[in-house]
């Protein structure tokens, strides 16, 4: 399965990247991985509404330029649905049986997804109902992909 992150922003931290770097070397176990980092949108420190809205719309036009004919988008959305480990790992496991080989998960940027990316995801996927970091929701999404394929294997390490 090749499993790509679209991601907007960089890892700037040392620590996060350090954290990422360990999940993926852990996932080339299990799946082909790509990241996709996208430029975050310039905005003013105190934007408005409208300058928001223009921003998101900016890099979701550059998000779903990155997404292929055939791709099953995932986009991370506080409003999207709440999964259980093992119920991600259900979800990733039945993808191959409904003919699907690619997924693109998106994470958006501080300010979040436009509305173009959330209507063209095949399913939008909130990580908690708390509010994370973005650059943190990267890390986690590579957790609990990891996670689901341990759990899908029945390999030690989700308890």
């Amino acid at each position: 399965m090749a499993i790509r992150l679209i991601c907007v922003g960089t890892l700037k931290e040392r620590y996060w990247r350090e954290a990422a770097d360990e999940y993926r070397k852990r996932l080339g176990k299990y799946c082909v991985l790509t990241i996709d980092e996208i430029s975050e949108a310039k905005t003013p420190e105190k934007p408005s509404p409208a300058e928001e809205t223009a921003a998101k719309d900016a890099e979701g036009r550059e998000i779903l330029r990155r997404v292929k004919d055939g791709d099953c988008v995932v986009a991370l959305d506080a409003r999207g649905a709440a999964l259980s480990s093992e119920a991600f790992a259900e979800r990733l496991a039945a993808l191959p049986h409904a003919g699907v080989s690619r997924i693109a998960f998106v994470i958006g940027g501080p300010l979040g997804l436009a509305d173009a990316v959330r209507t063209r995801a095949d399913l939008c996927l909130s990580l908690s109902e708390m509010t994370f970091p973005h650059r943190m929701a990267r890390v986690i999404l590579l957790e609990q992909l990891y996670r689901a394929f341990k759990i899908l294997r029945n390999e030690a390490y989700h308890k």
